[in-house]
């Protein structure tokens, strides 16, 4: 094979190294606008430790909703706006894991199995992370995994074996999402109508899903002619990170022009910044350790986590967040008021058996009661999300917001998970309701729904086809969407 010189590779590659960005070559899905000036969808995830007790969570009837349970009350508000899942449950197989790392790995997976091999844990993409990979090309993060998880309890994957890490620190999660930009609502219909107008449009007979690397390719091309297979390869590899590289600097470049835009003329919600931020470089054992003992620092924690998942939200930053809230390991005085026990993991083994009638009763009310007190903060979280007007429409009509637990009950049940889920998803779903599906209905079914809800298409996802009563479902859950 004939020498390539070093002058011959610059030259080449220097080439694509140097090109600047043309805005007209960008691809039209990055240069437009939500659909016809709607908001966009979102997927929020709100997920709290230990479970629930059933009788006080499930409707005593499917259909419209009339009296809610008593857990379920606080949302009493925002009635029209809920829709009630029961039935699901996850059947995934665990080796080598205890019971909460089994619990918790399934949780947002719907994995048929899940392991721990060397140290290291195998599961399956999670929903958030799947939605992710499409909704998050459109936003400045991909998704935010927030608050307290990590350890035993571990929701999130990337991949069959990637695992996401959860920030617990609200200054590092603010300071992540507005680090060099001034926070400021999107104006949904401006951005439409500048898209409409094809302000910028692209030179005449070239096509829009070119890029710029492309006006490259005959020198790539020639230079590919003289090397060897391998080479040609590593060549193709590096230009496409180059292509990647260039699509994601392009996007934030359109993103800045769009952000000042609406510096000046912004969307008809006002942003609320968080006060209580940590001051920058608390220790995070400083933030976390008081929600242990403290259930009043414990709530402040809570609301500051989910302020924050608003906030991306009415923002644009991200259009995928999962916050993990609560802990197995907190103490609930005040919040308990029944009894003498007021650790929560103990409450749960004492408070839960395989017939509820066979457990302690008095553990059983303190269970009802905390879990009544996280769906409380919830609560507060739809209340904010439904007050933020889109434009005709609220924060929440245009979310899938999943309110759910890592364990059908706190004695590591995996049968009968508590789901709620808030919001309309821009007018897909039907509210005001409960759909109670056959028992040990795949939890991963919701998870097919909620992805072709929010316009990723979807047949399968974790064990939906291949669990028990999978044929019976046919991998959906008839009648939600």
């Amino acid at each position: 094979m004939k020498p390539i010189s070093r002058r011959t590779m610059l030259r080449n590659t220097g080439a694509v190294l140097s090109l600047p960005f043309f805005e007209s070559l960008f691809p039209a899905r990055l240069a437009s606008a939500s659909t016809a000036g709607k908001p966009p969808l979102r997927l929020g995830i709100f997920t709290v430790t230990g479970g629930t007790v059933l009788e006080s969570w499930k409707p005593a009837e499917a259909g419209p909703l009339t009296k809610l349970p008593s857990i379920l009350r606080p949302l009493e508000f925002a009635k029209d706006d809920i829709t009630v899942v029961s039935g699901l449950s996850h059947a995934g197989r665990s080796d080598n894991l205890n019971a909460h790392e089994h619990c918790a790995m399934l949780h947002l997976t719907g994995a048929s199995s899940a392991k721990k091999e060397g140290g290291k844990l195998f599961a399956d993409i999670s929903v958030d992370q799947a939605a992710a990979n499409v909704l998050g090309k459109e936003t400045l993060l991909p998704s935010m995994e927030i608050g307290l998880a990590g350890g035993e309890k571990n929701y999130s994957f990337r991949s069959r074996d990637v695992l996401v890490p959860y920030e617990g620190n609200p200054r590092l999660i603010f300071d992540r999402m507005f680090r060099g930009r001034t926070p400021v609502v999107p104006n949904w219909k401006r951005r439409a109508e500048s898209a409409s107008s094809n302000q910028v449009k692209p030179p005449e007979n070239v096509s829009l899903e070119r890029s710029v690397l492309d006006l490259v390719l005959g020198q790539a091309n020639d230079l590919r002619r003289n090397l060897g297979k391998t080479d040609q390869q590593k060549l193709d590899q590096y230009l496409d990170s180059v292509r990647s590289v260039e699509k994601r600097t392009a996007f934030l470049e359109s993103r800045q022009q769009q952000d000042l835009l609406d510096l000046a003329s912004p969307g008809s919600s006002k942003l609320k910044i968080p006060e209580a931020l940590p001051k920058l470089g608390t220790p995070i054992w400083e933030i976390t350790r008081p929600t242990d003992h403290d259930p009043a620092r414990h709530a402040d924690y809570i609301r500051l986590m989910a302020d924050m998942m608003v906030l991306a939200f009415q923002t644009d930053t991200t259009r995928v967040v999962t916050l993990a809230a609560g802990s197995d390991d907190c103490m609930f005085p005040g919040v308990v008021t029944v009894g003498y026990e007021r650790h929560c993991h103990t409450l749960e083994h004492q408070g839960n058996a395989s017939r509820p009638e066979d457990a302690d009763p008095i553990a059983r009310e303190a269970c009802r009661q905390i879990h009544a007190w996280y769906t409380l903060l919830f609560a507060e979280t739809v209340r904010k999300m439904k007050d933020i007007d889109e434009g005709g429409s609220s924060l929440l009509d245009n979310t899938v917001l999943l309110y759910t637990s890592y364990m059908s009950d706190g004695g590591h049940g995996r049968d009968e998970y508590p789901v709620v889920l808030a919001g309309k998803a821009g007018g897909a779903l039907k509210t005001g309701r409960h759909l109670a599906f056959p028992k040990k209905a795949p939890m991963a079914n919701l998870y097919v729904e909620i992805l072709n809800l929010l316009g990723v298409p979807t047949k399968s996802f974790g064990d939906s086809q291949t669990s028990r009563v999978a044929g019976n479902l046919n991998g959906r859950l008839p009648g939600l969407i």
